[in-house]
C-alpha cells in the first residue's frame, strides 16, 4: 500500500512538472516552469499527507468553517464596495484580506470544533461513523504473544477494529525466527494467536502499513500510530503503559483487567486451597489460586501437597497483583484429599505419642496420631 501510494505521488509530481514545461504558466524559461510545477505538486502532496491524518469530523468542520468564512467575507466585501471608491487599490486589498482572514478563521475554528459533530444524526453515508467499526484498538507485540487477548476478543468485551501494525508483524516474525528456542516458541505462539483472532467471524482485523522511519523504537511507533488513528493501545507492557500515558495516549492494559476480575476475598472468609510449597517464614505454606494469586498460609508447612480449608486474615494489593494471607487451624479446618472436592470430616489434630511407641515419619507428615 505504501509503495503504491509513493508511486502515485511520483507520477503526480512528474505530471505537474510536464505541464509547467509545456504550458509555461509562470512565463519563465521551460526548465524553470517545469521546476515551479514540480514544487507546486510537492506542496500539494505535503498538504495531502497532513489532511490524511485528520479525522472525518475535523475535515467536515474545517470545510464548513472555511465556507462560512468565505460567505461572510463576500457579504462584507459587498458592503465595502458600496461605501468605498471602486477600483481603489486599498479597497481591493481590504476585500482580499477579509476573504483570507475569515476563511482562515473559519477553517481553524471549524477544525477545532469538528469533534463535537454528531455525524450519525445525518444518516446515509455518515450514519455509521460513530459505530464500533470506527473505533480502533492497536495491539502491541507483548499482548499478542501473551495470548489472553484472543479470549477477551472472543467474549466480545473488546469492541471496534483491531489494528495490527506491519512493524509489529515484523517484530513477531523476527522473534519466531530467533535462534533461541524459547523466543522462537513465543513468536510462533503470537502468530498462532493472530490467526485465531482473524478466524473469528465477529471481529474486524486490519493490518496497517503506516510506519515511522524516524522513530526507531517499536513502542514509540505504537504511540505515534495511536495518535494518528486517535485510538487506544492494548498491551500488558508496564513500561509502554507509563510512556503512553505521559504522551497522552490511552492504554488498555489486560493485566489491570485481570486484577480487576479477580474474586474479592475479605478477611474472615474461609477458602479452600492446595498447599504447593513451603513459605519463606517459619511454618508457612504457599498456595496459588486459578488466576495465579499467591496465598500465604500460616501453620501449613506440614500440609504441603494437600488441599485444606483456611481462614483469610488479610489481603495485600500491590502493583504486581494481589496477595492473600491466611491461617490454617487444625482444630477448626478440614483437610481434603488431593483431586477431590468432598470434605473429609476429620479435623487434623496431633496427639502426644504413646511412651512405648513413637510416631513414624508418615504419621507426622499426615498429621494423624500414631496407632497405639
Amino acid at each position: 500500500m505504501v509503495g503504491n501510494l509513493l508511486f502515485i505521488r511520483i507520477i503526480f509530481v512528474l505530471l505537474f512538472a510536464s505541464l509547467g514545461f509545456v504550458l509555461h504558466p509562470f512565463h519563465l524559461s521551460e526548465p524553470l516552469d517545469a521546476l515551479a510545477g514540480g514544487v507546486l505538486a510537492l506542496a500539494i502532496v505535503f498538504l495531502e499527507t497532513k489532511v490524511r491524518k485528520i479525522s472525518l469530523k475535523r475535515l467536515i468542520g474545517a470545510s464548513t468553517g472555511a465556507l462560512v468564512g468565505i460567505v461572510a467575507a463576500w457579504a462584507v466585501s459587498f458592503v465595502l464596495s458600496r461605501t468605498l471608491p471602486a477600483g481603489d487599490g486599498t479597497t481591493q486589498f481590504v476585500e482580499l484580506a477579509l476573504v483570507l482572514l475569515l476563511a482562515y478563521v473559519g477553517l481553524v475554528v471549524g477544525a477545532s470544533k469538528g469533534e463535537l459533530l454528531n455525524l450519525s444524526a445525518l444518516g446515509g453515508l455518515f450514519g455509521g461513523d460513530d459505530s464500533a467499526s470506527s473505533i480502533f484498538r492497536i495491539l502491541d507485540t507483548s499482548v499478542i504473544i501473551d495470548g489472553r487477548i484472543a479470549d477477551i476478543v472472543e467474549t466480545g468485551f473488546l469492541d471496534g477494529t483491531l489494528v495490527i501494525p506491519q512493524f509489529v508483524l515484523r517484530e513477531l516474525q523476527l522473534v519466531a525466527d530467533s535462534a533461541d528456542s524459547m523466543k522462537r516458541n513465543r513468536g510462533r505462539r503470537g502468530l498462532d494467536i493472530l490467526q485465531r483472532i482473524q478466524k473469528m467471524a465477529h471481529v474486524n482485523v486490519r493490518i496497517v502499513e503506516e510506519d515511522f522511519p524516524q522513530v526507531p523504537e517499536v513502542d514509540m511507533k505504537l504511540i505515534e500510530l495511536a495518535k494518528v488513528y486517535n485510538s487506544k493501545i492494548v498491551t500488558n507492557d508496564f513500561n509502554l503503559n507509563k510512556v503512553a500515558q505521559l504522551r497522552g495516549v490511552s492504554v488498555l492494559n489486560i493485566n489491570e483487567l485481570a486484577n480487576a476480575l479477580k474474586p474479592i476475598v475479605l478477611p474472615g472468609e474461609t477458602m479452600r486451597v492446595f498447599i504447593l510449597k513451603e513459605g519463606k517464614e517459619y511454618n508457612q505454606g504457599v498456595a496459588y489460586l486459578d488466576d495465579g494469586t499467591m496465598v500465604v498460609v500460616d501453620n501449613a508447612k506440614k500440609m504441603i501437597s494437600r488441599t485444606i480449608d483456611i481462614t483469610v486474615t488479610s489481603v495485600l494489593q500491590t502493583t504486581a497483583g494481589k496477595m492473600i494471607f491466611g491461617r490454617f487451624d487444625e482444630r477448626n479446618h478440614a483437610v481434603h484429599d488431593r483431586g477431590h472436592n468432598d470434605r473429609v470430616e476429620r479435623p487434623v489434630r496431633e496427639t502426644s505419642p504413646s511412651p512405648s511407641l513413637a510416631p513414624t515419619a508418615e504419621t507426622r507428615s499426615s498429621g494423624l496420631p500414631a496407632a497405639g
